[in-house]
């Protein structure tokens, strides 16, 4: 597992969606972790939102962003636990086209080392739909910096081998080619 510096850098289009009912732009330092590490790695800031937690609210943003050209990815942060009010991965599920199993089982696992065995509270979920990857992640600055560093930073790389997401982003719409 590397980067390819013989390839070049792609930027990828990311908007940051935080899902809360009592965060603001001002306080919210999940979504602000996200928006730095997308800079950091020269990444474009597609778009910004926060919603509250209720499944229309995140159902009805994802789609927008999936319908914008301008968005190749969107990370959340915020309503994957278990309470009353975590809908996230409920939401996400209604929008999905196919899910990325894979993503919350790396993510778990990375959160492990960290936090032990509270992991199993969190329900991490990704997937893709209309072209546009979807990561849902926990409400904490810890865990969207364990999510960016441990697994988005590298699957957003163009440049990260054996394989990557961007990669296949061309592609991900092959199913709906010749279609009417």
């Amino acid at each position: 597992m590397s980067i390819d510096e013989s390839r070049p850098f792609v930027p990828v289009r990311i908007a940051v969606l935080t899902v809360s009912d009592t965060r603001t732009l001002d306080d919210d330092k999940s979504g602000q972790t996200l928006v730095d590490r997308i800079a950091a790695a020269g990444h474009v800031l597609a778009a910004r939102a926060i919603v509250t937690d209720d499944v229309e609210a995140i159902t009805g943003q994802l789609r927008a962003w999936i319908a914008d050209p301008e968005v190749d990815v969107v990370v959340s942060t915020g309503g994957t636990g278990v309470t009353g009010r975590d809908v996230t991965p409920e939401a996400f599920e209604q929008v999905y086209e196919k899910k990325i199993e894979g993503f919350g089982e790396m993510f778990r696992m990375l959160s492990y080392k960290l936090i032990g065995t509270s992991t199993i509270q969190s329900r991490a979920t990704g997937g893709v739909a209309g072209g546009t990857y979807l990561f849902a992640l926990p409400g904490s600055p810890g865990a969207c910096r364990d999510g960016w560093d441990g697994i988005l930073k590298d699957q957003l790389d163009y440049r990260f081998k054996p394989c990557n997401f961007v990669e296949l982003m061309p592609r991900l719409q092959e199913h709906v080619k010749g279609r009417k």
